[in-house]
């Protein structure tokens, strides 16, 4: 994979993913996962696409030169400033934390294996990684904009946002926007917000997120106790058990528990067990047991097979 952008610093190499890991299966669920929708470039066994990375805004491109069972992907970063080695690694750490290339889905699968109703869906999706957002504060945006809001209009308040606060970075021609970090919206009031979303309540929850997320340790966020982070929060205001769970899983890749509040998964999971009767969520909950600490894969394979 060679860039053909002269201008711009770039770095190459190679991440080994934990196996089995399908790209592909990546790249099909990018496609069509409706909050990142235009923000990135998908081509056969390519993504290209831009971040913040230590206040620098990074564009990355993969290619799969691997395999399923023995794979590897070769990136190359892109800026306009020279990257030091701690944007390097630290741009690699991120792409690696979005991808979840370091989840080994194997102690999952034999549990699914084992599951005649869920079988079929590990073998639908097998080699496919979680695919999180970029970073646990995009998440928090995305469950704020899209709590009782159509999805069409909370990705277009999410492009506003990226637009008016953000950077973007020219990559062989094409412009891609980085979605900004906690500390550009901090000292955004709610009424300059209010300008570019629309909506006072979700500009009153934005401004609440991002001074909790500018304040807190993202290792305590993707490490701590899972009641804790949870916790932690559900103490922003305007997050309640849906929000809290979707950033615990969507934005952390915390896996320890299934969603239980969401009503997609409950149509997913009766779909998929039911034989034609609606399950209750605790009979969602009493299953999800088996699964111990890959509830939360299972549900997500759940929702990505539906």
């Amino acid at each position: 994979m060679q860039p053909f952008t002269t201008h711009l610093h770039t770095e190459t190499g190679y991440i080994t993913p934990a196996p089995p890991f399908d790209f592909a299966r990546s790249l099909e669920f990018l496609g069509f996962f409706t909050p990142m929708q235009g923000e990135q470039t998908i081509a056969s066994r390519l993504l290209t696409k831009a971040m913040y990375v230590e206040g620098q805004i990074v564009a990355f491109q993969l290619t799969s030169t691997g395999t399923v069972d023995a794979p590897q992907l070769e990136y190359t970063l892109f800026s306009e400033q020279p990257m030091s080695d701690a944007v390097k690694h630290a741009a690699i750490d991120r792409v690696s934390f979005f991808l979840s290339l370091d989840d080994d889905l194997k102690p999952f699968y034999q549990i699914g294996l084992d599951d005649p109703d869920f079988a079929p869906v590990v073998q639908e999706l097998y080699g496919y990684h979680h695919v999180k957002f970029l970073t646990p504060f995009e998440s928090a945006c995305w469950a704020v904009l899209t709590q009782r809001n159509p999805r069409n209009i909370a990705q277009k308040m999410k492009q506003a946002l990226a637009r008016t606060y953000s950077g973007s970075i020219n990559v062989q021609g094409t412009t891609y926007q980085a979605f900004p970090e906690a500390a550009q919206l901090v000292d955004v009031s709610e009424s300059e917000l209010l300008t570019v979303v629309r909506n006072a309540r979700k500009a009153e929850y934005l401004v609440a997120a991002s001074k909790a997320f500018h304040e807190v340790d993202e290792k305590f966020l993707c490490t701590g106790d899972y009641d804790q982070v949870e916790a932690w929060l559900r103490k922003i205001k305007g997050f309640g058990e849906w929000s809290a769970s979707f950033v615990l899983l969507r934005g952390l890749g915390r896996m320890e528990h299934a969603p239980l509040s969401e009503k997609v998964l409950l149509e997913a999971f009766s779909r998929q067990y039911g034989h034609g009767r609606d399950l209750t969520r605790s009979e969602v909950a009493k299953f999800a047991e088996r699964y111990g600490p890959y509830k939360g894969y299972w549900a997500h394979y759940l929702r990505v097979a539906s």
